[in-house]
């Protein structure tokens, strides 16, 4: 009933509507009953008597059961359409709310929550939840219904009354018995149903994975194990259901059977009339029907409480990030400041003791329009602080600054508007090139084609069958990784930033293009005169780190060393491995390609000479 209520309170002119038009079918139910057990009485036992009639009794018999007919008409039709829009109302709200729910909540809540869980919840659980708002005006209606014929059949014949009301409780303790029955089974189908969504949607996402390791059987296999536990849960909702529905299908026609038995006895011996009994079993009859509305409302309900808990476990969710009301500079390259910053993820569970912290006391500066590099090994944190830099996620301890500005005390939107974050795992929208670069903004393309030459994308895109108007396909399957990159490059400098993160945003480029590229980017900065940004770039190659004014080297979540490059050369033997363990590692891979090459070339050339002789 608290979710129902949720409901009726978020639309209650809807939902009057709809219960005034359930009552007007109600009460035209009812007399439809009436209009035939007068008819009986006045219409055709006299004809059948008399052996005759007239056509003005035909006639105003037929316009009374067609006039019933027509209000009954308008009172179902009047139902079906408000309580429909009443629950579509309700499921495109509370669809809304979940979306922007998850668009507030902190990055650090998401790693927590499977994507295939959260689509669940966006869809699956809101349509569950709200499922038994259709039949809600009819149960209603109902209600007021078994009402009138209460009244109706107790004032027609008392005795008759008694025997047909045994059907209602009894009717009301099956259907106790039935929600105590499904409530437990219909749990579980719902939560598999949220389990199978997210094996498929983890399926989707790795699907490169999947068919290079070729491991199309085992996740088959993993999805198969999941499906098949669904439909053996709906296969234990389908059982219950099966079981109780017949009964109570059964009970209210069982009750016309012992209306009509005791009615005819009563008519033998003259306490009741022909047109009476009519009138009586023909009113139960058609509240066989009516009364089954109440069970579908009670069926759906178990769903509708699963549904509603879940939803409101993301509505309710903590820890989202709190904004203030400062506004930062605009027009001018960002100072970077980061203070005795310390982060930690939590354990799956959301057990924050079970988790391991990933910085350590970080502090390091960036004065406007300066590059700094950030440079150290697999997990020392590197990602992990270029989100804190942009407030993807806040520091358990400590601050980043923006221009002497506490990250957490900007307004809304603010970060955004003065920093951009490419990320190491590039992701394009299936849209164009002018749609992945802009993502909505109104920008001229002139804008957008000198944001793709600084990103030194110009040229494959004016390559392109469309150029700007290219569709690059789901991800951007139709390009390479380096031009995925690019481009995705190009989305961050269009909104010129005053600070620009690049998380090894050129791992995919070759050597030459990454040093155009920053090589554009020092050649920006310097002609707009410390107008430009701040860039901070996690890098691998010794030539992007040597083109930073400073080196932050991280070793195990810490700054262990900063400085110039050449000066970090020196002194750290840690960076001075790391480095050259880099350079070695590129060369022998490009040593590698080169001898591949050669190698495809020599064979070229034998194959074309054995074709020549």
């Amino acid at each position: 009933m608290g979710v129902l209520w949720v409901a009726v309170k978020a639309e209650p002119r809807v939902f009057a509507v709809s219960v005034l038009a359930s009552a007007l079918y109600a009460a035209m139910t009812v007399a439809t009953a009436q209009v035939l057990g007068w008819v009986t009485e006045h219409v055709m036992l006299p004809a059948f008597r008399s052996g005759h009639t007239t056509a003005g009794a035909l006639s105003g018999a037929a316009a009374a059961i067609v006039g019933v007919a027509l209000f009954k008409a308008l009172g179902v039709a009047g139902r079906r359409y408000y309580a429909g829009l009443m629950q579509y109302r309700m499921q495109a709200r509370y669809r809304r709310e979940v979306t922007r729910q998850y668009l507030r909540l902190p990055l650090a809540w998401h790693h927590r929550h499977p994507t295939g869980q959260l689509l669940s919840n966006a869809n699956a659980d809101v349509e569950a939840a709200w499922a038994p708002i259709a039949p809600l005006p009819m149960a209603v209606g109902v209600v007021f219904m078994l009402l009138i014929a209460a009244v109706s059949i107790v004032a027609t014949d008392a005795a008759v009354a008694v025997v047909g009301f045994l059907v209602f409780p009894a009717i009301a303790l099956l259907n106790v018995v039935y929600q105590r029955r499904l409530s437990p089974v219909a749990t579980r189908a719902q939560q598999l149903r949220a389990e199978v969504s997210e094996v498929a949607h983890e399926s989707f996402e790795g699907g490169l994975v999947v068919k290079t390791l070729g491991r199309e059987g085992s996740e088959t296999e993993r999805f198969a194990a999941g499906a098949e536990a669904l439909r053996d849960a709906n296969v234990a909702v389908g059982r219950v259901r099966g079981l109780f529905d017949p009964i109570l299908e059964a009970l209210p026609n069982l009750g016309v059977l012992a209306v009509l038995l005791i009615g005819s006895v009563r008519l033998e011996s003259g306490a009741m009339n022909a047109g009476d009994l009519v009138h009586v079993a023909y009113l139960f009859t058609l509240l066989a029907w009516p009364i089954r509305a109440l069970g579908w409302v009670l069926a759906e309900v178990p769903r509708s409480v699963v549904g509603w808990t879940r939803v409101r476990g993301v509505l309710d969710a903590g820890g989202s990030l709190p904004f203030g009301t400062d506004g930062l500079d605009a027009g001018r390259a960002a100072a970077l400041e980061v203070s005795g910053v310390r982060f930690g993820y939590e354990a799956p569970g959301g057990d924050e003791g079970a988790g391991r912290d990933v910085l350590r006391d970080v502090s390091f500066g960036a004065s406007p329009g300066r590059t700094v590099a950030l440079v150290g090994p697999t997990g020392s944190g590197k990602s992990t602080l270029t989100s804190l830099l942009v407030r993807l996620v806040d520091p358990a301890v400590g601050t980043v600054l923006l221009d002497g500005v506490d990250v957490r005390d900007v307004r809304r939107g603010g970060v955004a508007e003065a920093a951009a974050l490419v990320p190491q795992q590039t992701f394009l929208f299936d849209d164009t090139v002018r749609g992945n670069v802009t993502l909505g903004l109104e920008l001229p393309d002139e804008r957008v084609w000198e944001a793709l030459r600084l990103a030194q994308a110009d040229g494959f895109v004016a390559a392109l069958p469309g150029g700007l108007d290219t569709k690059v396909g789901e991800r951007g399957a139709t390009l390479s990784g380096g031009q995925r990159q690019r481009l995705a490059l190009a989305r961050a400098l269009v909104r010129r930033p005053r600070l620009l993160v690049l998380d090894d945003a050129t791992s995919s480029v070759d050597p030459q293009v990454e040093a155009r590229i920053l090589r554009s980017l020092r050649e920006a900065q310097a002609a707009e005169g410390g107008g430009g940004a701040t860039v901070i770039v996690v890098a691998y190659r010794k030539a992007t780190i040597a083109l930073a004014d400073e080196v932050v080297y991280l070793e195990h979540g810490t700054v262990a060393d900063r400085g110039a490059h050449a000066e970090l050369l020196e002194r750290s033997p840690g960076y001075r491995d790391l480095v050259n363990a880099y350079e070695r590692a590129e060369a022998e891979r490009d040593g590698a390609d080169g001898a591949g090459a050669v190698e495809e070339a020599v064979e070229a050339v034998e194959g074309g000479e054995g074709a020549f002789r």
